[in-house]
């Protein structure tokens, strides 16, 4: 099943219609390989629609965020950046707090030691969220003293 699909069928299967907005934000984080924050994405929406307003950026993020198709992270930021949900493959983040870089990392690892928390505790854990931060490796080789 297609992302598009997924847009779609989830939007109307909560009586929403797909606004040309909707399917734009959904697009613009889709085809980024990058976590943008909401001002970038309607820079992006802007040189596509200009009649597309900063609130309507913000609505829409809220409401893919509420539907599950949108995770939202901090990064240690005063603002949120968004990624699409990617068809349940967990992954981590680091972020650079020197250049602001931020990479995905996928550990199975992680996954299994929830499993054994869950069966040694009788826990039920919903969502891990794992967030390195530090100094990337580029910004470690060009300043020794960021250790």
């Amino acid at each position: 099943m297609n992302d598009k699909l997924d847009l779609t069928t989830s939007i109307r299967s909560q009586g929403r219609k797909l606004t040309q907005a909707r399917k734009l934000v959904f697009e613009i984080l889709e085809q980024s390989r990058e976590h943008l924050d909401a001002e970038t994405i309607f820079e992006r929406a802007r040189q596509k629609n200009n009649r597309i307003g900063l609130a309507t950026v913000y609505r829409t993020l809220a409401l893919l965020k509420e539907m599950g198709l949108v995770n939202e992270h901090q990064f240690g930021q005063d603002h949120g950046h968004f990624e699409t949900v990617q068809n349940n493959q967990p992954h981590y983040h680091f972020s650079c707090i020197k250049c602001g870089r931020v990479m995905e990392c996928r550990y199975p690892q992680v996954l299994n030691l929830a499993r054994d928390l869950c069966e040694k505790e009788g826990l039920q854990v919903l969502d891990v969220a794992i967030h390195l931060s530090g100094y990337c490796a580029q910004c470690r080789s060009g300043d020794g003293n960021n250790e």
